[in-house]
């Protein structure tokens, strides 16, 4: 037979060199489609064999071979050989499959594993068997029974692009007699496949006599393992008792056990795969050994009711005779493997009893495993099917298999690195990068640095390890060398345990869920999973030429550095064997790694927080060391997780577990101690919520129950309102009802000296709950159960004065009575160390240093507070900060000396707005520049006033003038905060009553320092009022002013409309109000700043003409002296609506800044000169302008603008929650806007259908998008999830009903897109959410799904104003519930990213339940 290639063959196949060469097209871009088969019929005896030419290193898998019965010449090519059905058999990987279907699992060598220049051939014998030649080598029968007529088939899949076929004819008649002979040895005792030992050493000597020949020589079938055929009731053994699955899987969830046909040997390797789950049943896979012999072995529903003999894995825990012995053995958990993992388990001669998770050895389980013993497998909850493993390569094979990435194992017999306190002289000391980096990451000067080389086409798959693991006190630090401007978040770092040789990196390394912990953003995370929101400095805010840095410490603590400032520690417990990590991530695009730095010393333990002392308790360091030593206990619930160095206790699975999660204290209370956890997050999905109580029970004693009230003795529990003993009700209507609680309370159990169990509500005694409780022997113990998801100890856990214990009354009770008329407010006795009281809490006063000045109001703040600074000493830079903050007085220690930072930009402990200079911070964090009048300007007689509004923003007042909103999303109990710190000395209180006017709110006023108390300043305060700047009456010749001066119109023409002002650019800024837009010309307005005196200026016809000390703003670019120097500035000006309002702004950088609508835009232009004057240019449709007031309403900013990418929300990092701000003018709509408001009337859909208020309509044209400063993606629902907004879109705000509300639907629900036709609107819009079908994930300007999809069709129409003709699209805003639907890949046959944020495989998603889904918007898009 010819040795050649059919000419037909699959899409990507190119063919030459007469057709025995084939190539697949585009091997980097795509893995299949590389299907070719032989020009003939193959001849019985002949071996078709072909020679890899040519690999790549982009994809996994490899070569695939085989035979089908189906010719050629009228086959429809599949896109790989395993889609081949009507009799075709294929060798893939190291399995052989008929049809598709697996029918012998290992087999022959791995193909994957061939290298160029390896040859591999497909033969059927003339008994009608299948044989695969490797390098002339026969690896056996394959199969059996094949029909006679048969083509070779060759599939270039994954890794293999280029074959060339060799030959095809009979093997030598050498190899043909060796097969022979080998047959004849073999045919009653060749074994199913080699021994299974990990073992390196297999003399006699080191198997207590039983050698390799003694294990193998006698070899029968029946020797390799296999399952029992005795299994469970639901068990259905198949592929010669190698697989097992579980019937009815989505009717049962146990009698699924299955055990091997054989005990297990020394040092054997009993190894599953997980070929199927389903997603119906909490809990998964259990894997152990077990004493019983099958054959007279009465199987149990599950393995875990054996009480004898019997050692499982389950979770992550090991149960021995059905009791947990280890809570956290390993840092994976069985019920999170997927399908395609593998886990294995193995008896060593020692008796050590090891578990393997893909390849990995998880440690010992247990110490003293009997001789004898069965593997067991149970196909519990959500594990169907398995199948036994018999070839232990996790190499590319199981990395092609795995749907998740995760470490492989290392090949057998290589010893991992093993760490010391002191350097290998002889091995590599040096720390570099490893050479197995992320696919667009790449490493130069020799190992030193890493980098995206493309940075602006990709944001991820940047991830680069070091070459080895860390030394324990060893600093790994990096500096960040390149930076680019096109994506959202930054560099990560931190440290994992996998070995970079054997990890198929994830494209980020959040995305790994073992062994590893991350610094991305403030926050730290481990295994993907957020421990610590707020941890230190925001990483996505660092620059080139900053350094960030990694160590673990002896103890097992991580800590993280930025710029050499240790951030304190991150994580407990790291393992020691660790490698460190980065991750060039969005913005970060090149890092080299820094030798021989000198760090700081490493903080101790007492940076992990202020000492925790109770506000009754004395400051001494006892007392400090009590609390300080409260945690969660390491044995917890199954469920429960401990984070945060035991500070935080999680319910890992929250929407599918609610029980099965009680932890409890790590030691016993003490008598007058309060153990107090805050509520941290909270599910709306169970009844019932959190309960507390005590036990006299050790925790090494408890068998953990699935709720505390299980317990039937030494306990104590409040469940809702009843107080419980031994699992009884003991009384009902206790003082407070657990269940009513929220995310914030606070919930404290004390035992009294006298053996009473008080309960404390938000700092408030409820009084006596049970009494006669055993003394000093009590834990703490909290079920978090139901709604209640996560809870962190409290810094006021510890000792109380016991005079305090069984009031009702607090601080707050106590109503503050002002002595001084018209003063309504206090300070608050907890303050600053540098800091006295006077006047009754009227004045503070820094007595030493510049720094230790912090003071808080008495109360909550609810409406208006202002404070006077009365003295300030010039020796010190640095003025007064300002601001709101969550953390409450009370929580604090009482005494000064601890517990407060040093400055208020440095308070952590909750959340705190301030502004300091003219910077809003939030957590020290900077979210906004240049607003208003910067604090370090202010001078004796100033007053500086902060309020609450309603809206939950914060308002700062600079001489009783609003600076306007300085921060959104205000909690609403937030308390005053001040810092005395470097000039401001002193402060007093002038606010007037909560209840009074505005106008009778006394501002705070300066005092010098020269007046005595009490004296009143002669001269008057240096106010920084803004005030409204005129024009001057040099201007165009166009011009007309008008009101004062205030306002300026162009009378006639399109230019000779310059106009300045007639004072110079204040510090406040300047801005004005677009009046007047004349559509009938084209372009607009320009506006910027000249740096000379404009009074005898020359006013050309445009502001482009202008050519000497001229800075100017027009369209979307900047210009300097008439040359562009900057594009892409900000909106476009062209397209800014009437009721716009424009503002400029030069910094104390001398900086240019442009506002619009009270928004900075960034800088502009930099280096201008001072004094500088505002220009204006009415050109073109600008037709009239007014000035207005900095501080005025028109100058707030109306959206969301303070809040930036790097904020967290649930631990998600890169963007905000974001509600859709109103119209920038409701009164004025853009024509874009207009034109599909027209559309939709023609549409004729009922009113009722959408809301009555039209400010929840939103233009996504480009100009309102920006105007309102949307940026492209936020987060939505819990947990988060990213949607883009839908540029180039108009939305309606469809009315939605009652039970679905904003608050309920949008807070919680994901937000997605759906296609439709005008046709589909109304009987959508009827049934008021979707039919089944599919959503999408990213809106059309991003993402070509509605030009393309099937169901978003395209409209001809004519518009009733301008007559033109349109074409238009519609489509749906939707609210989706979590959990009700699934992602899936896109179906639009694009092979182009739709959405840069978005994979193509998860773009769209599918729902089938009713009610899942939410209607929010009506989509238009106009042509």
């Amino acid at each position: 037979m010819a040795a050649e290639l059919h000419p037909r063959s699959g899409k990507l196949i190119g063919l030459s060199n007469s057709n025995r060469t084939a190539q697949r097209n585009q091997p980097v871009q795509e893995f299949n489609h590389g299907l070719v088969l032989s020009r003939e019929p193959l001849r019985d005896r002949d071996v078709f064999t072909v020679r890899i030419d040519k690999k790549v290193n982009s994809w996994s898998g490899s070569i695939e071979i085989g035979v089908t019965a189906l010719d050629p010449a009228a086959l429809d090519f599949p896109s790989s050989a395993t889609g081949l059905k009507g009799g075709s058999w294929i060798v893939s990987g190291c399995s052989v499959l008929r049809d598709g279907r697996s029918v012998l699992e290992e087999y022959g060598r791995d193909l994957d594993q061939l290298a160029e220049g390896d040859r591999v051939g497909i033969q059927r014998s003339a008994r009608g068997e299948l044989h695969l030649w490797v390098n002339g080598q026969d690896c056996g029968a394959a199969a059996s029974g094949l029909p006679p007529r048969l083509w070779a088939v060759v599939d270039l899949y994954g890794k293999c692009t280029q074959v060339t076929v060799v030959s095809c004819e009979p093997p030598p008649p050498s190899a043909e007699r060796e097969i022979t002979e080998r047959e004849l040895r073999c045919s009653h005792s060749r074994p199913d496949k080699f021994p299974n030992n990990l073992d390196t050493n297999n003399s006699p000597a080191g198997n207590g006599g039983a050698g390799l020949g003694a294990m193998t020589g006698g070899m029968t079938t029946n020797d390799a393992l296999l399952f029992h055929e005795k299994c469970g009731t639901l068990i259905k053994l198949s592929n010669n008792n190698k697989t097992a699955e579980r019937r009815r899987p989505l009717d049962e969830f146990n009698n699924g056990v299955v055990m091997t046909n054989r005990p297990l040997r020394h040092n054997e390797m009993f190894e599953i795969r997980i070929d199927k789950l389903v997603d119906k049943w909490s809990g998964s896979i259990e894997i152990g050994v077990t004493t019983h012999n099958p054959n007279n072995l009465d199987y149990p529903a599950t393995m875990t009711n054996l009480r004898s003999g019997t050692i499982m894995m389950s979770g992550c825990g090991i149960l021995t005779n059905g009791k947990g012995t280890r809570r956290e053995y390993c840092e994976f958990s069985l019920d999170e493997l997927q399908e395609g993992d593998h886990i294995g388990l193995m008896r060593k001669a020692s008796g050590a009893l090891h578990f393997y998770i893909n390849g990995i050895d998880q440690g010992v389980a247990a110490a003293q495993t009997p001789g004898v013993v069965y593997g067991v497998v149970d196909l519990y909850g959500m594990a169907v099917k398995v199948t036994i493993v018999h070839n232990h390569n996790h190499s590319d094979r199981l990395r092609r298999n795995n749907a998740i990435m995760r470490a492989l194992s290392p090949d057998v017999g290589r010893p991992r690195p093993s760490l010391s306190l002191t350097p290998d002289p002889e091995g590599p000391d040096r720390l570099l990068f490893h050479p197995n980096c992320g696919q667009k990451a790449a490493i130069i000067s020799d190992g030193r640095t890493a980098l995206r080389p493309h940075a602006t086409d990709d944001f991820n798959h940047g991830v680069v390890l070091s070459s080895r693991p860390l030394r324990s006190n060893e600093v790994f630090q990096v500096r960040i060398d390149k930076m680019v401007d096109k994506w959202a978040g930054s560099i990560e770092i931190g440290v994992t345990t996998h070995n970079p040789a054997y990890l198929q990196l994830p494209s980020t390394m959040t995305n790994l869920r073992s062994g590893t912990w991350m610094m991305t953003g403030n926050g730290v995370m481990h295994n993907g999973t957020t421990i610590l929101d707020e941890y230190g400095h925001n990483l996505d805010r660092l620059k080139a030429g900053d350094t960030v840095g990694v160590v673990r410490k002896e103890d097992g603590s991580l800590h993280f550095f930025v710029n050499g400032v240790a951030q304190g520690p991150a994580a407990w417990n790291v393992p020691p064997s660790v490698y460190a990590v980065v991750d060039l991530y969005g913005q970060a695009a090149q890092a080299t790694i820094m030798d021989d730095m000198d760090l700081p010393p490493l903080p101790e333990d007492s940076s992990e927080g202020p000492m925790a002392m109770s506000p009754g308790s004395p400051c001494s360091v006892a007392g400090a060391n009590t609390a300080n030593d409260l945690r969660f206990h390491q044995l917890h619930g199954t469920n429960a997780v401990i984070t945060n160095g035991g500070r935080t206790a999680l319910r890992q699975n929250c929407r599918s577990e609610f029980n099965d999660a009680i932890v409890i204290s790590n030691r016993c209370l003490r008598d007058g101690e309060l153990f107090e956890i805050i509520i941290q997050k909270m599910v709306d999905r169970w009844s019932g919520s959190i309960e507390a109580g005590v036990t006299a029970i050790r925790p090494e004693e408890l068998e953990f129950p699935n709720t505390m009230t299980d317990i039937d003795y030494d306990t104590w529990m409040l469940s809702g309102t009843a107080i419980m003993q031994d699992g009884n009700t003991m009384r009902n209507n206790y003082g407070c009802d657990l269940d009513s609680l929220t995310t914030g309370s606070r919930i404290g159990m004390m035992r009294s000296a006298t053996g009473d169990l008080h309960y404390y509500i938000n700092g408030v005694d409820q009084g006596v709950a049970c009494t006669g409780l055993p003394t000093g022997i009590v834990y703490a113990v909290i079920d978090l159960y139901g709604q209640c998801v996560q809870v962190s100890i409290t810094s006021s856990s510890g000792p109380l004065d016991n005079s305090l214990c069984t009031s009702n009354i607090t601080e707050k009770s106590f109503p503050i009575h002002s002595p001084v008329a018209g003063v309504a407010h206090r300070l608050h006795s907890k303050h600053g160390k540098n800091v006295v009281l006077l006047g009754e809490g009227c004045q503070a006063v820094r007595v030493g240093g510049y720094a230790h000045g912090i003071v808080f109001s008495a109360k909550e703040l609810k409406t208006d507070e202002l404070f006077e600074i009365d003295e300030v000493d010039e020796q010190w830079c640095g003025s007064l900060h300002v601001g709101l903050t969550t953390l409450a007085p009370p929580e604090l220690p009482s005494c000064p000396l601890s517990g407060l930072s040093p400055s208020l930009p440095q308070l952590r402990a909750k959340v705190t707005w301030l502004l300091c200079g003219s910077e809003v911070r939030r957590n020290g964090l900077l979210q906004r520049q240049n607003y208003g009048c910067s604090l370090d300007r202010l001078m004796v007689g100033n007053r500086v006033g902060v309020k609450r509004c309603s809206d939950d923003t914060m308002h700062i007042f600079i001489d009783g003038e609003d600076m306007g909103p300085a921060a959104t999303a205000v909690a609403k109990n937030v308390y005053a905060v001040l810092d005395l710190y470097g000039r401001v000395t002193a402060v007093s209180i002038v606010s007037s009553s909560v209840m009074e006017d505005m106008e009778s709110i006394k501002a705070p006023s300066l005092s010098s320092d020269s007046c005595s108390e009490g004296e009143e300043d002669s001269s008057p305060p240096c106010a920084l009022v803004p005030t409204v700047m005129a024009f001057l009456e040099n201007h165009g010749k166009n011009i007309q002013l008008s009101n004062q001066n205030l306002t300026a119109a162009r009378v006639s023409s399109y230019n000779q409309g310059l106009l300045v002002t007639a004072q110079p650019l204040p510090l406040f800024g300047f801005q004005f109000q677009i009046d007047r837009l004349n559509p009938s010309w084209t372009s607009s307005l320009s506006l910027g700043v000249i740096g000379h005196s404009p009074d005898r200026l020359n006013f050309p016809s445009t502001a482009c003409c202008l050519k000497r000390s001229a800075w100017l703003l027009q369209r979307d670019s900047v210009f300097h002296n008439s040359l562009k120097i900057c594009e892409n500035y900000g909106p476009n000006l062209d397209t800014c609506p009437e009721g716009t309002v424009l503002g400029l702004l030069v910094d104390a950088n001398s900086c240019l800044h442009l506002y619009v609508n009270g928004m900075d835009q960034g800088v502009a232009a930099q280096d201008i000169p001072s004094p500088c004057y505002p220009l204006i240019d009415l050109y073109g449709q600008c037709e009239q302008v007014n000035t207005m007031s900095v501080g005025g309403e028109s100058g707030e900013a109306r959206c969301q603008g303070d809040m930036e990418k790097a904020d967290m929300v649930d631990g998600i990092k890169e963007s905000v929650c974001w509600t859709p701000p109103p119209e920038v003018n409701p009164n004025k709509t853009c024509e874009y806007q207009a034109l599909c408001s027209r559309f939709k009337d023609l549409l004729t859909l009922p009113d009722g259908y959408f809301n009555e208020d039209a400010k929840y309509n939103l233009c996504y044209c480009e100009s309102c998008h920006k105007l309102r400063g949307d940026e492209a993606y936020y987060k939505r629902g819990e947990p988060p999830r990213d949607y883009a907004l839908p540029f180039g879109w108009c939305c309606f705000a469809l009315r939605t009903k009652s039970h679905c509300e904003v608050s309920n639907a949008l807070k919680k629900w994901h937000i997605a897109y759906h296609g439709t036709s005008v046709g589909a609107l109304r009987r959508t819009l009827d049934h008021s959410q979707l039919m089944s079908g599919r959503t999408h994930s990213s809106s059309t300007d991003y993402c070509s799904t509605y030009r393309k999809a099937k169901n978003n069709t395209i409209t001809l129409f004519r518009d009733p104003r301008s007559h033109r003709c349109h074409q238009a699209q519609v489509g749906f805003q939707v609210c989706v519930r979590p959990g009700s639907y699934k992602v899936g890949p896109q179906t639009l046959g694009a092979s182009e990213p739709l959405d840069p944020r978005f994979s193509n495989t998860e773009i769209e998603w599918i729902t089938k339940e009713q009610g899942g889904t939410l209607l929010y918007g009506l989509l238009i898009r106009v042509e």
